[in-house]
């Protein structure tokens, strides 16, 4: 739908209006504004023109208007405007970069009192001032206007940017450079349009209850977590990109296998056997995220507007596995937990933990092949492509064991074939990006990794990640003739490669601009609404705790919390030993950026400042 309502700000000689005026739909209306007066314009022939051609189209026009305060110049009943145009804003004469910067970040905070909440904020700039990638050639950051950042100061992100052409706007002369009447260098310029931002709002951990056995306990999610329990990706009514990868991954090997597809809510709990958890699964137990239940006698369905079941399918008991003790307990602590009505739980951190309880299963029919698929949650460093929850979904087929060899490379064969035609189906006619897959054995047991060598992020930017794992060493007591191999795949990698989705921050998003580039069942490459977010660069250093190990995981995971994940980049810079104390010192630099809302420099300020904090507590440091 055409925009209804127009303003234009920063008019010079009103050209731009008065030729957007001619070729818009007449039910579009236009504001053109200056914030000159008009006897200011009076000895310029061109503009006098202009503005006789707006008045004869009834456009209304504004004098003496400053863009930095556009709440003053419209009643409450006159805002709302659709989109707002600032072409090649400028302080004037020879204003340096801080001066324009200070112009844009004011004009920002300007719009967002009086754009429509689905509106647009379209600014022009000349070659190289914006400061984004966009611009060819690319100046340096502080020598640019840092269009980006300064429109974060308004809550605004930018959503799309394309060449400024005059000529698309005929009879349109831009004048006003260094105050005078010539013309800016328009060659090279940019159109950088904005849109609202969600609100950067601090999410704060819920509570929610879970029935074990005949009691009701309560706890409180995990900060780090906040935003990623009960968001339903995989369920009937979502249209996720998660959901269809993997309902057209198991709909393709479906062509090869007879599925038995399970629900996580089913009680397939591991009775203290771990074996399957080998290879590069062995670290899975200790990256499982622990929390604490207290019991809940309440008659509250929940406390937290998700529903026990929910809460079901994340939680393993800590009762019904043989799990290592928490590390970070000791056994006063566990007598308190008696004391006080708790327990200790770990939210899921693999599908894997199910495997046993399901081969052992007196019904488990070889030749089939049994699909589980939800959510995992595990402690990981900060990097572009581990994240603290995705989307697994594990497949397990047992065959004869005079059959392995066969039946285990007749389901790699299928595997890679759904795998290489997913992996090209968002390729443009002629491209010769793309991703291999590769199953890579590992040198102790028998198990693989799946690996994928994906261009789907650029040329220049070839990645092999590992996106799922094969086992094959799980043994049941009570199948003993057979052999069985397990299948792990990361669905939210996967998603990310078909898709090109570079950031998997993306998935887990709450702005609804996400979910509409998908449509139902369709594979179509994804084009992001926030384009080249800033990001900011911040040093921390602290003294270790001689009595305490230091845990570097964890101090990533502190970070990820009270950064909630902005915090992309944590890169070890030096490790300093006093001579005399021979205390030891610790230095990291923080880059912090977001993927899908305005981040502040002063907001970012604000969470390294606490980061500090929590560290000290959490992590028993001296920050410096």
């Amino acid at each position: 739908m055409a925009p209804r309502r127009l303003l234009l700000v920063g008019e010079g000689n009103f050209s731009f209006a008065a030729a957007l005026s001619e070729n818009l739909d007449p039910s579009t209306s236009i504001t053109a504004t200056c914030l000159h007066r008009p006897a200011d314009l009076a000895r310029d022939p061109l503009a006098r023109e202009n503005l006789q051609r707006l008045r004869e189209r009834d456009t209304e026009v504004r004098f003496g208007v400053d863009c930095t305060q556009l709440v003053d110049a419209f009643e409450l009943q006159d805002r709302e405007f659709d989109r707002i145009y600032f072409n090649f804003p400028h302080c004037g004469r020879k204003a340096g970069v801080a001066k324009n910067r200070e112009l844009l970040a004011k004009f920002f905070q300007s719009c967002a009192d009086v754009l429509a909440e689905e509106g647009e904020v379209h600014v022009a700039l000349c070659r190289g001032q914006g400061g984004t990638p966009a611009d060819k050639p690319m100046r340096e950051w502080h020598n640019s206007w840092q269009v980006v950042a300064m429109a974060a100061l308004g809550g605004f992100i930018l959503s799309d940017v394309h060449p400024f052409s005059c000529e698309a706007v005929p009879g349109y002369k831009c004048t006003g450079y260094r105050s005078q009447d010539k013309s800016f260098h328009v060659e090279g310029a940019l159109n950088h349009i904005f849109t609202r931002s969600l609100p950067y709002e601090g999410l704060q951990p819920r509570i929610s209850r879970i029935k074990l056995g005949d009691q009701w306990f309560s706890f409180l999610e995990p900060e780090v977590l906040v935003g990623k329990l009960n968001r339903g990706f995989l369920e009937a009514p979502s249209y996720h990109p998660i959901k269809t990868i993997n309902e057209k991954l198991i709909a393709e090997l479906g062509k090869a296998f007879p599925l038995k597809r399970l629900k996580c809510s089913s009680p397939l709990l591991p009775q203290g056997d771990t074996s399957v958890l080998t290879s590069c699964h062995c670290d899975i137990l200790s990256s499982a995220f622990w929390i604490s239940l207290r019991e809940d006698n309440s008659n509250v369905e929940s406390l937290a507007g998700g529903t026990t079941q929910d809460m079901e399918d994340f939680l393993v008991s800590f009762s019904e596995l043989s799990l290592p003790k928490n590390p970070r307990r000791d056994s006063k602590e566990e007598a308190q937990e008696g004391m006080y009505g708790q327990a200790k739980v770990c939210l899921r951190p693999s599908l894997l933990v199910h495997v046993q309880a399901l081969i052992q299963a007196p019904d488990f029919l070889p030749g089939s092949l049994y699909i589980l698929s939800g959510p995992v949650f595990q402690k990981c460093r900060i990097s572009p492509f581990t994240m603290p929850a995705f989307h697994e979904t594990l497949f397990i087929l047992g065959f004869n064991k005079n059959l392995k060899d066969g039946c285990l490379q007749s389901l790699l064969d299928h595997l890679k074939g759904v795998l290489d035609s997913l992996l090209t189906q968002t390729l443009l006619k002629g491209s010769k990006l793309g991703s291999s897959v590769e199953f890579v054995f590992q040198p102790r047991g028998e198990d693989y990794i799946i690996i994928v060598k994906s261009q789907n992020f650029g040329p220049d930017c070839v990645k092999d990640l590992i996106i799922g794992s094969v086992t094959t060493s799980a043994t049941s007591i009570i199948h003993k003739d057979q052999c069985f191999v397990c299948v792990s795949m990361n669905l939210d990698l996967l998603a990310m490669l078909v898709w090109g989705i570079s950031d998997w921050r993306m998935l887990w998003t709450f702005d609804k601009r996400f979910l509409k580039n998908f449509a139902l069942g369709k594979i179509e490459p994804f084009k992001s609404y926030s384009l080249y977010p800033p990001y900011y660069v911040h040093d921390i250093s602290f003294w270790l705790d001689t009595k305490k190990r230091f845990d570097e995981v964890e101090f990533h995971t502190v970070a990820r919390a009270v950064s909630q994940d902005t915090v992309i980049s944590i890169q070890f810079l030096s490790r300093f030993q006093h001579p005399k104390t021979e205390q030891v010192s610790l230095c990291y630099r923080l880059t912090y950026q977001t993927c899908d809302k305005a981040l502040t420099q002063q907001q970012v300020a604000s969470m390294q400042s606490q980061l500090r904090k929590e560290i000290q507590q959490r992590l028993h440091v001296t920050p410096r």
